[in-house]
C-alpha cells in the first residue's frame, strides 16, 4: 500500500511513514529513493498527525488503534497550515475492527474538531495491495459540513486500491467487512476440505484445483490464494505459506464477527466450529497464511494414519 501511495502521490506531496518495524522503514525508504516523491520516516504517529491533511492508518486489532487515536488526539491537535486546500485533517482508518470502537473512535476526533474520520477495511490480501487492486468497504456520512465527504476519500483510495463501495454510515464499512471476512473465513475451510478430499481420493491436486476453478466450488480461497503450489501465482503457498494474511489475524477477524453477530441477534451456524479450526491451526501455524489450514488438514490425517 506505501509503495502504491509513494509512486501515486502529486510530485509535491511528501509521504510521512510510521511503523514499529523500524527495519521495514528504513528498508523501504532506501528503495523510494530516486522515485522522485519525498519519503520521511517519523519516530510517532502524533508528528504523522501534526503535519498531514491526510492519515491513514493499519493496525492489527480494536486496542491497538484506541492507543494510537489516544496518543494523536491528546492534547489537541493544533491547525493545518492556513495555506493548505484541505478544510479538515482527514483520518481514513483501513484496519479491521469493532463497529462499536470504531464509532467511539470517529466521535471522539468529530467531537474535538480533529477532523473527519472515515472507516475504510479492505479486501484483496497481500496480492491485491501489491498489485494495487484492493476493494475498500467504506463508512462515512455522505455529507458533511464542508461538503460530500466520501466524494472527498475515494480517489485518496484509489491509489491504493481498484474498487471503493461506500456501504452507509459510520461504522457500515466495517460491518461488510466482518461479513465478507466470515464467509472468507469459512469459504478457505471447506477449500481446504475439499482439497484434502481430493488428495484421500487419489485426484491429482492440481488438476482438482483447476476442475473447481472452472465449477461451481470456485471461490477467492481457490482461486486467487489456492492452497495447493502450482495454483495461484504468487499464493503464500508458493512459498511454504510464508507472508500473506496470518492465521491469527484470521481468528481476530472471525471472533469479531461472531461478537457482532450476538450483538445484532444475527444466527452464525459453522461459526463456532470455525472458531475451533482456526485457533488449532494458529497453535501449530502461528504467523503463516491462513490457507495453511489445508497443510493443517494433510498433517492430522497423517497423524491418525500413523497411529
Amino acid at each position: 500500500m506505501a509503495q502504491n501511495l509513494q509512486a501515486k502521490i502529486p510530485e509535491n506531496d511528501t509521504l510521512l511513514l510510521n511503523d514499529r518495524n523500524e527495519d521495514a522503514l528504513q528498508k523501504f525508504k532506501e528503495e523510494a529513493k530516486g522515485k522522485g516523491k519525498s519519503v520521511e520516516v517519523v519516530s510517532t504517529a502524533r508528528e504523522v498527525a501534526e503535519r498531514s491533511e491526510v492519515i491513514i492508518t493499519v493496525l492489527p486489532g480494536p486496542r491497538h488503534v484506541k492507543s494510537v487515536f489516544g496518543n494523536i488526539l491528546h492534547p489537541r491537535l493544533p491547525s493545518l497550515h492556513p495555506s493548505s486546500a484541505a478544510t479538515d485533517r482527514l483520518f481514513i482508518d483501513c484496519s479491521t475492527i469493532d463497529p462499536t470502537s470504531s464509532t467511539e473512535i470517529a466521535n471522539a476526533v468529530h467531537s474535538s474538531s480533529s477532523g473527519r474520520f472515515v472507516d475504510a477495511p479492505m479486501s484483496g490480501g497481500v496480492v491485491g495491495a501489491r498489485a494495487s487492486t484492493l476493494t475498500f468497504m467504506l463508512g462515512c456520512p455522505s455529507h458533511n459540513g464542508n461538503g460530500k465527504l466520501a466524494e472527498r476519500v475515494t480517489p485518496i483510495l484509489h491509489l491504493m486500491g481498484s474498487k471503493v463501495v461506500h456501504l452507509g454510515e459510520s461504522g457500515m464499512g466495517l460491518a461488510g467487512k466482518l461479513a465478507n471476512n466470515y464467509l472468507l473465513a469459512v469459504s478457505n475451510i471447506a477449500t481446504a476440505e475439499a482439497m484434502h478430499l481430493g488428495n484421500k481420493l487419489g485426484l491429482d491436486p492440481v488438476k482438482l484445483a483447476g476442475l473447481i476453478n472452472e465449477s461451481s466450488g470456485a471461490c477467492w480461497s481457490s482461486k486467487v490464494n489456492s492452497p495447493i503450489e502450482g495454483v495461484s501465482p504468487g499464493a503464500p503457498a508458493e512459498k511454504g505459506f510464508e507472508g500473506g494474511f496470518a492465521v491469527d489475524l484470521m481468528t481476530k477477524d472471525l471472533g469479531l464477527a461472531v461478537k457482532a453477530a450476538e450483538d445484532s441477534g444475527a444466527d452464525l451456524e459453522l461459526a463456532r466450529r470455525a472458531e475451533e479450526v482456526y485457533k488449532n491451526v494458529e497453535e501449530e501455524e502461528m504467523g503463516r497464511d491462513f490457507s495453511v489450514v489445508y497443510r493443517w488438514l494433510e498433517g492430522r490425517g497423517q497423524k491418525r494414519a500413523v497411529v
